[in-house]
């Protein structure tokens, strides 16, 4: 922070922050667990994201805890881009103000008060609300990319991790590499395959949850995966030139 960022107007910021962190910790997975009777940390993965309710309680509720917990990170950054004063903005940054609201959020998912800062999700859908609401065009690129990888495959997993290193490629291209949004996404890139190191292990024995039947091997849909992103980096980089 600058000097000139007084105590007075640090408060607002520091009470964005608070809120996206109490907003991201909102458990929809275990609370969609709770009104079905079920504790979703002693079913299945034991995880606390829309993937274990996906495998536990079906497809429904599945999709409806996705989208409240992308929701939850998008709303984390549009309060600090148009609820902040100017004033209260780091750098006069409202970009950085809602990075720091989206980093929030995605810590409250990953580890929620609510639970007693227990375990929650692996922040994959609250990270992609985060950046849809601050890079709408490379994120739905990168979550298409996330759902070829999920139907050739059947890995979630494979998925996540795809899409973790697509997003901040595509941002290199369009946005360059000195934008605060690159690094983040970079960041929170290599905090999803620290979060998946587990599923990496079981994706190298073959060991991975799978859902549906089987389809291309993790290799082959890797490389389909690295093909699109290749064709899809180009053709933005062509465009937004």
């Amino acid at each position: 922070m600058t000097q000139a960022m007084s105590e007075v107007t640090l408060m607002p910021l520091v009470a964005a922050i608070v809120v996206s962190y109490l907003l991201g910790s909102i458990p929809a997975a275990y609370i969609a667990g709770r009104a079905k009777g079920v504790d979703l940390r002693k079913h299945g993965s034991g995880n606390l994201g829309a993937t274990n309710v996906f495998r536990v309680l079906g497809a429904k509720i599945g999709i409806s805890v996705f989208v409240f917990d992308m929701a939850k990170g998008a709303a984390s950054v549009l309060i600090a881009l148009y609820l902040l004063p100017p004033a209260a903005r780091p750098w006069g940054s409202a970009t950085i103000a809602a990075i720091m609201c989206g980093i929030a959020a995605i810590i409250g998912h990953v580890r929620p008060i609510y639970l007693k800062f227990g375990k929650g999700g692996k922040g994959v859908a609250t990270a992609a609300g985060v950046f849809i609401a601050l890079a709408p065009i490379q994120t739905l690129l990168a979550l298409v990319v996330f759902a070829v990888v999920l139907l050739t495959s059947g890995y979630v997993s494979l998925g996540s991790l795809t899409s973790a290193v697509m997003l901040p490629l595509l941002l290199a291209i369009t946005v360059g590499v000195r934008s605060p949004v690159f690094v983040v996404s970079a960041l929170v890139g290599t905090f999803v395959f620290w979060t998946h190191r587990a599923n990496i292990t079981r994706l190298r024995n073959g060991e991975e949850h799978r859902f549906g039947k089987r389809r291309l091997s993790a290799k082959w849909t890797a490389s389909l995966a690295i093909a699109l992103v290749i064709v899809l980096a180009i053709f933005i980089a062509t465009r937004v030139q």
